[in-house]
């Protein structure tokens, strides 16, 4: 069984823009062969071993999008989506890690590479539902307007009970799953990341 994952936006690699992804599982032989067999000019693929975290770093990134999008939709800069990409990517290697899956995986395409396209890509759905949250928009009517699917509000879920089953703090997820399910207000819910207590860093919460 293997994972393929990393920033790709469909339209683009239909389009033949050049992208890089990593396949994760199976034996050496067979991904071998599989990367041989789908690699292209345009559509480079990396070995990895770590399917599990391969296949975690493609779903939590949705969910930190959801959260990038919101902090957009409310205008806030740069700044906000640099801080949440940075402490998302924190949240999801904490998780990882408690599961079982190599933390190292979370640096590469398919933890930071497709996390930062996803916050950060207009072709990004989970941003797109996030930044119309921070607009003022309801889940409901987003989602009834959507001819799309934004995987990060299920996704969301998920990761909360995960985290929850495994004692990982993840204090964006809990925001965001507070947003979408609990009505709580998106600014109320930036403002209560930031007055969190003082933290080192490398804290695991």
């Amino acid at each position: 069984m293997f994972a393929l994952s990393g920033p790709s936006f469909a339209i683009e690699v239909c389009r033949g823009l050049p992208t890089a992804v990593v396949l994760a599982g199976g034996g050496a032989t067979e991904a071998s062969l599989l990367q041989r067999l789908l690699m292209t000019p345009a559509f480079r693929i990396y070995l990895g071993r770590d399917r599990l975290g391969v296949e975690l770093g493609g779903a939590l990134k949705n969910v930190i999008a959801v959260a990038a999008g919101i902090a957009d939709g409310l205008g806030f800069g740069h700044n906000t989506r640099a801080a949440l990409i940075t402490r998302g990517l924190a949240e999801m290697v904490r998780l990882g890690r408690a599961m079982g899956a190599d933390p190292r995986t979370f640096a590469g395409l398919s933890g930071m590479g497709d996390l930062v396209l996803t916050c950060t890509g207009a072709l990004s759905r989970n941003r797109a539902v996030g930044f119309q949250l921070g607009e003022g928009k309801t889940l409901t009517a987003i989602l009834a307007g959507s001819h799309s699917v934004a995987e990060g509000v299920n996704t969301a879920r998920v990761a909360l009970t995960l985290a929850e089953r495994h004692h990982v703090e993840m204090p964006i997820v809990r925001a965001v799953c507070a947003v979408l399910f609990e009505g709580k207000e998106p600014v109320r819910a930036v403002s209560e990341l930031m007055e969190r207590a003082a933290r080192h860093e490398l804290d695991q919460a």
